[in-house]
């Protein structure tokens, strides 16, 4: 039998401005307990591109660039059943309490959907009226699946740089 997947907490800093959302958490990911723990992700890399910042492996060192920056971490699924990684093997998806998380924060005015299947969840489970005052954008996905995405690491560099205008 498949074991349920649960993803983590989310990331808060202090008045957090920019929420990005994943969809849920890839194996090695949840093996590390890390966001974005794959190594060939490309998030980590874009994050410190987009902040002039000397890229790091570790871990809490990553997580302070994003708090320093007003950037919260989350997936819009909470829990959900999947064999392998791929977004399209979610099944029985159950989604994060982001209504909760936003009125917790008001000070968040973006919601950066990491892909297209965090965009789909969030939009399909919390429509327009639900959002005031937060824009919701879909970002290219920093998934390490080769021949999957066709922008160039520059490409999402560009896009992801979108998000620089809410902090």
């Amino acid at each position: 039998m498949e074991e349920k997947l649960l993803s983590f907490s989310p990331v808060l800093p202090e008045k957090p401005k920019v929420l990005i959302l994943g969809s849920m958490p890839g194996g090695m990911s949840l093996t590390k307990s890390e966001y974005y723990g794959n190594p060939r992700n490309h998030f980590w890399a874009i994050m410190f591109e987009l902040f002039h910042e000397q890229p790091t492996r570790d871990y809490e060192e990553k997580i302070k660039l994003i708090k320093r920056n007003g950037i919260a971490l989350w997936d819009t699924i909470g829990s959900c059943y999947r064999k392998g990684s791929l977004d399209a093997s979610i099944r029985d998806e159950e989604t994060n309490d982001i209504e909760g998380l936003l009125r917790g924060n008001p000070s968040i005015k973006l919601i950066a959907c990491n892909g297209t299947k965090s965009y789909q969840t969030f939009t399909k489970n919390f429509p327009v009226e639900k959002r005031t005052n937060v824009n919701v954008v879909k970002m290219p996905s920093t998934s390490p699946i080769p021949g999957r995405y066709t922008k160039t690491f520059e490409g999402k560099v560009e896009e992801w740089s979108k998000i620089l205008d809410y902090l």
